[in-house]
């Protein structure tokens, strides 16, 4: 965390390992990651998500496809004047967020058991976020509607996926690369901004 210019208080460090020793015990069970190993979960899970805290806009956020929660909870725990909705399809998953964000104190997360297509809230974000949903085109499609007006789409990838980016249409793109201390693989941010 240090080497991404991130601080954290001793509560918070309490919390995000809360959430790994919670996420290693539902695991056994339910299988809500592939990644198994505490030191890999720390990499891959907790810095991986707080490495795009930099680049959230505005005070509503939305995490589609959350899965175990990811980049959602151990963002929220760091932005506490942010409201953060977590969506997902899969009832376990939603089930294991609303369980999380009891244990981890968090009141600031609204967690919804629901397919982003069917998904009608009353009021629109501002920074919608996205981890390995799909191609860059479908996440605008489904996500654009969603966005409050000066919005962006954060889209997590390897590699940057120049193809995809290329079919984007009335789009302004961003791309920034992310460092994680001791990952050797490609990461980069793709911001999307729908042009007026």
């Amino acid at each position: 965390m240090a080497a991404m210019n991130l601080t954290a208080t001793e509560k918070q460090k309490e919390r995000l390992l809360a959430f790994i020793r919670l996420l290693r015990k539902w695991n056994r069970v339910y299988n809500l990651t592939s990644i198994r190993h505490p030191v890999d979960m720390v990499r891959l899970h907790l810095l991986d998500s707080l490495s795009i805290l930099p680049y959230l806009k505005g005070n509503r956020v939305l995490d589609v496809g959350t899965g175990a929660g990811l980049p959602g909870l151990p963002l929220a725990l760091f932005s506490p004047d942010k409201e953060f909705t977590l969506l997902d399809s899969d009832a376990k998953k939603i089930r294991f967020v609303r369980q999380a964000t009891i244990e981890m104190c968090l009141t600031n997360i609204n967690a919804e058991h629901i397919r982003i297509e069917r998904f009608r809230p009353q009021e629109g974000f501002d920074s919608i976020l996205v981890r390995a949903f799909a191609s860059l085109n479908e996440i605008a499609v489904e996500t654009v509607r969603l966005l409050n007006p000066g919005g962006v789409i954060l889209a997590q990838k390897g590699k940057i996926p120049q193809d995809e980016i290329n079919l984007l249409e009335n789009s302004l793109v961003e791309v920034f690369p992310i460092e994680i201390q001791g990952l050797g693989a490609e990461r980069h941010l793709v911001a999307i901004k729908v042009r007026n």
